[in-house]
């Protein structure tokens, strides 16, 4: 169970990972030793999984952020694997859920260029044995930024 305390800094830490056990104790009113144990005890229960940093995709020349629906004309779960297989050697797939409706997959993706993205979905998505179509939007303007979880 987490209380108000481990509430306040899970979103103390997703603001600023860096924080330190003196910077948390002082915004929490506790001394900083209280405070890494907190942060340890929601690293071991799993709650926090791990830290990393933000990268701007522009500045890494990732100038097309797309949205791509895979609709597979063939299930099975050696089908699944397969194409999950696939997803992750492809570095420009960041994120990927199975979905209820009708789409079977759901990948943010961000690429170079539009080129790179017709080349994803065309050279490497369609010739999968299981998908049958795709789907693809593009993001014109990211209104809100990946936010923190409500804690």
């Amino acid at each position: 169970m987490l209380d108000d305390i481990d509430r306040r800094l899970l979103t103390a830490l997703q603001k600023n990972a860096h924080l330190t056990a003196q910077e948390l104790g002082e915004q929490l009113n506790l001394s900083p030793s209280q405070a890494g144990r907190r942060r340890q005890r929601l690293e071991a229960e799993g709650y926090i999984r791990g830290y990393h940093a933000r990268l701007d995709p522009v500045q890494m020349g990732l100038n097309v952020q797309g949205f791509i629906q895979v609709h597979l004309g063939t299930h099975g779960p050696e089908h699944s694997a397969s194409f999950a297989r696939l997803m992750a050697t492809r570095p420009e797939i960041v994120s990927a859920w199975t979905m209820t409706g009708d789409a079977d997959y759901l990948l943010r993706v961000y690429c170079d260029d539009l080129p790179s993205l017709n080349r994803l979905i065309h050279d490497v998505l369609l010739p999968h044995q299981a998908v049958s179509r795709v789907h693809s939007q593009i993001v014109m303007d990211q209104l809100k930024q990946d936010g923190p979880l409500p804690t």
